[in-house]
């Protein structure tokens, strides 16, 4: 009972902390474009520092999983929300000093604390019952619905803190949220599955070649829900603001389409794990998939604004579902033993697609347009649903099935 009950609190932490770096990261991907292009001395260097966030998060993954597997989640985690504050109070400084090579530096660091956060998801599955991963996943991407809206909205009202430097307020603001994970994490969350923790039923089993792993169903089915989920949300997410201003909605409007996609992203998390639960994973992967085709359709169908609003919402229940049902697997793929690597490896590659997809997705955009983008998208998910369906058939021709 003790057991259940920390791991309960601990996905409670957990939520709080998502909350709390999907709020500053919202901060510095609201404002540092516009940042980066005050302090640029080549205004062709303008994205560098927002683009520094994603490469810094991609080469931190593998190794702070590692680290993690190591010293353990709670120490690893509240050095991930330290380079957050740090990345922070850089800003700050280079925002007063009009430095933009400073500025990057804070940005980078940025970037690692999103590196280490992406992992709370799969600290709270792994914290708890085979049964009850879904719901722990789900609870702890649950706190990130109030911080979506929160955070650019802190953003506006920061900004202006410090009149002889625009912008140094909002930095100071992640410098905050920061700390507060660092002592939410220090005072509150207990490793559950760390150094310390009692051994599980299978420790005493040897690591895996990565390689053998990556062969096994579970493992694949895990990766396609999580990255093709991510990449199909990635991609049209970030080519629909430009295609609905060129279908000639006005800027307001696309903006009012992030919203209504991000509340589609994040609100399906204060019940899909319950719906893992009463349904089965299956159900709900194949329900998110059959959301993102379904998006895809409509956007092709029509270009009003009906049209990309309900395409958007689509697509960010689908993402959803697909996400919380690929970390549930992922959870579940591997032994104590192997969880650095194999974690490591997977929110890796999840990194890598997702980046090539925000970057591949503007120019496709104009060079094939708005239907073709969807159009695209549909044979990609089609084939998750074959690798989901090879993991089914997989459990169903097992022993312990019959």
């Amino acid at each position: 009972m003790s057991d259940a009950r920390d791991g309960r609190r601990n996905a409670r932490v957990l939520a709080t902390c998502q909350g709390l770096f999907t709020a500053a990261i919202s901060i510095d991907l609201t404002l540092t474009a516009i940042t980066g292009h005050q302090l640029a001395p080549d205004k062709a260097l303008a994205t560098l520092p927002f683009a520094l966030i994603t490469v810094a998060g991609a080469v931190v993954t593998w190794f702070a999983s590692l680290l993690m597997q190591r010293i353990g989640r709670r120490a690893g985690f509240a050095l991930g929300a330290a380079c957050g504050t740090l990345g922070g109070l850089i800003s700050v400084f280079a925002v007063f000093h009009e430095n933009f090579w400073v500025f990057c530096a804070g940005t980078s660091l940025v970037g690692a604390f999103q590196a280490f956060a992406q992992y709370y998801r799969l600290a709270a599955a792994d914290a708890v019952s085979a049964e009850d991963k879904g719901r722990a996943v789900s609870t702890v991407l649950a706190g990130g619905v109030i911080a979506a809206i929160v955070g650019p909205a802190l953003a506006a009202w920061s900004r202006d803190l410090f009149p002889v430097a625009l912008f140094a307020g909002a930095y100071l603001m992640i410098a905050l949220l920061g700390a507060i994970s660092v002592l939410l994490l220090v005072l509150m969350y207990r490793d559950a599955d760390g150094p310390n923790a009692a051994p599980a039923a299978d420790d005493h089993l040897p690591p895996r070649p990565l390689r053998e792993i990556a062969r096994t169903p579970i493992f694949v089915a895990a990766l396609a829900n999580s990255v093709v989920g991510s990449v199909s949300m990635m991609f049209i997410m970030t080519a629909a603001p430009l295609a609905a201003v060129g279908c000639n909605h006005s800027i307001s409007e696309g903006a009012n389409i992030m919203q209504w996609h991000l509340f589609g992203m994040f609100a399906p998390s204060l019940f899909a794990g319950a719906l893992i639960k009463k349904i089965g994973l299956s159900r709900v992967l194949t329900l998110g998939m059959v959301l993102n085709v379904l998006a895809s359709l409509v956007a092709m169908s029509s270009t009003s604004l009906p049209a990309f609003f309900a395409a958007l919402l689509f697509l960010g229940v689908g993402w959803n579902f697909m996400f919380v049902g690929g970390t549930t697997l992922l959870a579940q793929s591997h032994r104590p033993s192997e969880r650095g690597r194999v974690q490591g490896a997977g929110e890796l590659l999840r990194n890598v697609f997702t980046a090539f997809a925000t970057l591949a997705a503007g120019p496709a955009l104009d060079y094939f347009g708005w239907a073709a983008l969807n159009a695209a998208m549909i044979p990609v998910v089609l084939l998750a649903g074959f690798m989901t369906w090879t993991w089914v058939r997989a459990i169903r021709l097992s022993p312990a099935f019959s």
